[in-house]
């Protein structure tokens, strides 16, 4: 099992994401017989956005302590993304989201092996088309086009146990220690923090073969 900690609006989580990709390849052709549980955990970049957002501007003064720091921070994220092949498009997002609700989406996909394609496409709908993923009609188009039960859907954002539950599960990964994302735990075993190579998450895998 892999587990994979991150949040739908950390870009380096999408560049993660690919590098995870690569790695499972590689394995993929270093033991064609092993399979990989990927287990998708809540991790809340900013856990106490309000729930409606921020402007996007107003975000990057307030963290960054203003354009031209931030600037920099995101020139270094782009060229990361462009060696795995993601065109970041920074310039289109107008809102930070809350995350909770993207995050029950993924919780959801993940009861019906839906939830890796639907992390993709919350990635790509944030950061190329610059879509808002706190805005509930967009996360509802979002999970129709992955093959979620719309009905299911309605009633997570219905409800709000399983609210408290994705608070709980962000609440928990801090408490283990966890400050940033991606972040990668093989077989219960390996853990690695940050967008690392794939040989390295391809060497974690190997070591779990071999215990």
């Amino acid at each position: 099992m892999i587990e994979i900690y991150l949040d739908p609006i950390c870009p380096w989580c999408l560049i993660g994401k690919r590098r995870l990709d690569h790695a499972l390849v590689m394995a993929k052709k270093a033991r064609p017989d092993a399979s990989y549980d990927l287990q998708w955990r809540v991790f809340q970049l900013n856990p106490t956005m309000p729930t409606e957002g921020m402007d996007r501007a107003t975000y990057l003064a307030t963290k960054f302590g203003g354009f031209e720091r931030a600037h920099e921070v995101y020139d270094v994220i782009q060229r990361e993304g462009l060696r795995e092949g993601v065109e970041f498009a920074f310039d289109r997002i107008r809102r930070t989201p809350n995350t909770l609700a993207a995050h029950g989406l993924i919780r959801l996909a993940q009861s019906n092996g839906h939830s890796s394609s639907l992390v993709e496409r919350l990635f790509e709908a944030y950061f190329i088309e610059g879509l808002d993923i706190g805005d509930e009609r967009i996360l509802m188009e979002i999970a129709k086009s992955t093959g979620l039960d719309t009905e299911q859907v309605q009633s997570f954002f219905a409800g709000d146990r399983a609210v408290d539950s994705l608070r709980a599960e962000d609440a928990a990964a801090r408490a283990l220690g966890i400050s940033g994302v991606p972040f990668f735990i093989i077989n219960e075993q390996y853990s690695l923090s940050g967008a690392v190579a794939p040989e390295v998450l391809l060497r974690a895998l190997e070591l779990s073969w071999e215990s």
